[in-house]
Protein backbone atom coordinates (compact mmCIF):
# COMPACT_ATOMS: atom_id res chain seq x y z
CA UNK A 1 0.00 0.00 0.00
CA UNK A 2 1.30 3.45 -0.84
CA UNK A 3 1.05 5.97 1.98
CA UNK A 4 1.83 9.66 2.36
CA UNK A 5 3.54 11.05 5.45
CA UNK A 6 3.17 14.53 6.94
CA UNK A 7 4.59 16.29 9.96
CA UNK A 8 3.22 19.24 11.86
CA UNK A 9 4.93 22.31 13.23
CA UNK A 10 3.46 21.90 16.73
CA UNK A 11 4.47 18.27 17.34
CA UNK A 12 8.13 17.45 16.66
CA UNK A 13 8.85 13.82 15.78
CA UNK A 14 5.14 13.09 15.35
CA UNK A 15 3.94 12.04 11.90
CA UNK A 16 0.59 11.59 10.18
CA UNK A 17 0.30 8.79 7.59
CA UNK A 18 -2.48 8.99 5.00
CA UNK A 19 -3.73 6.66 2.28
CA UNK A 20 -4.14 9.55 -0.17
CA UNK A 21 -1.94 12.61 -0.57
CA UNK A 22 -3.50 15.72 0.94
CA UNK A 23 -6.77 13.97 1.86
CA UNK A 24 -7.31 14.90 5.50
CA UNK A 25 -11.08 14.19 5.53
CA UNK A 26 -10.68 10.99 7.57
CA UNK A 27 -8.58 12.76 10.24
CA UNK A 28 -10.52 14.31 13.15
CA UNK A 29 -10.24 18.10 13.10
CA UNK A 30 -8.95 18.29 16.68
CA UNK A 31 -6.07 16.01 15.66
CA UNK A 32 -5.11 18.13 12.65
CA UNK A 33 -5.32 21.22 14.87
CA UNK A 34 -2.94 19.56 17.36
CA UNK A 35 -0.42 19.02 14.56
CA UNK A 36 -0.59 22.62 13.38
CA UNK A 37 0.35 23.41 9.79
CA UNK A 38 1.08 20.09 8.07
CA UNK A 39 4.06 19.66 5.79
CA UNK A 40 4.52 16.77 3.35
CA UNK A 41 7.58 14.68 4.26
CA UNK A 42 7.57 11.67 1.93
CA UNK A 43 5.59 8.82 0.45
CA UNK A 44 6.45 5.15 0.64
CA UNK A 45 5.14 1.74 -0.25
CA UNK A 46 4.21 -0.02 2.95
CA UNK A 47 4.06 -3.80 3.33
CA UNK A 48 3.62 -5.88 6.52
CA UNK A 49 7.24 -7.02 6.38
CA UNK A 50 8.70 -3.54 5.84
CA UNK A 51 10.98 -2.31 8.62
CA UNK A 52 10.07 1.10 10.02
CA UNK A 53 12.25 3.10 12.39
CA UNK A 54 9.66 3.85 15.10
CA UNK A 55 6.53 1.87 14.31
CA UNK A 56 5.23 -1.57 13.42
CA UNK A 57 4.40 -1.68 9.70
CA UNK A 58 1.52 -4.12 10.23
CA UNK A 59 -0.11 -1.82 12.81
CA UNK A 60 0.34 1.18 10.51
CA UNK A 61 -1.35 -0.76 7.69
CA UNK A 62 -4.23 -1.76 9.98
CA UNK A 63 -4.83 1.83 11.02
CA UNK A 64 -4.66 3.06 7.43
CA UNK A 65 -7.18 0.45 6.30
CA UNK A 66 -9.54 0.95 9.27
CA UNK A 67 -9.32 4.71 9.75
CA UNK A 68 -7.64 6.10 6.67
CA UNK A 69 -4.80 7.53 8.78
CA UNK A 70 -2.14 6.60 11.33
CA UNK A 71 -0.32 8.77 13.88
CA UNK A 72 3.30 7.95 14.65
CA UNK A 73 4.30 9.29 18.05
CA UNK A 74 7.89 10.02 19.05
CA UNK A 75 9.79 7.30 20.92
CA UNK A 76 9.09 7.46 24.70
CA UNK A 77 12.61 8.65 25.53
CA UNK A 78 12.17 11.62 23.16
CA UNK A 79 9.44 13.00 25.45
CA UNK A 80 12.05 13.93 28.05
CA UNK A 81 14.77 16.53 27.99
CA UNK A 82 17.22 17.99 30.49
CA UNK A 83 16.46 21.27 32.18
CA UNK A 84 19.15 23.90 32.64
CA UNK A 85 20.09 22.39 36.01
CA UNK A 86 20.52 18.90 34.45
CA UNK A 87 17.28 17.36 35.74
CA UNK A 88 14.92 15.46 33.44
CA UNK A 89 11.76 17.34 32.53
CA UNK A 90 8.86 16.34 30.36
CA UNK A 91 8.50 18.20 27.07
CA UNK A 92 4.74 17.79 27.49
CA UNK A 93 4.45 20.30 30.35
Amino acid sequence: MRCFIYKGRKRPDTYLYLTEAGQFDSVPSDLTEAFGELEFVMDLVLAPCRKLANDDALQVLRNLLRRGFHVQLPPPDALWSLSEDGKRTSDLH
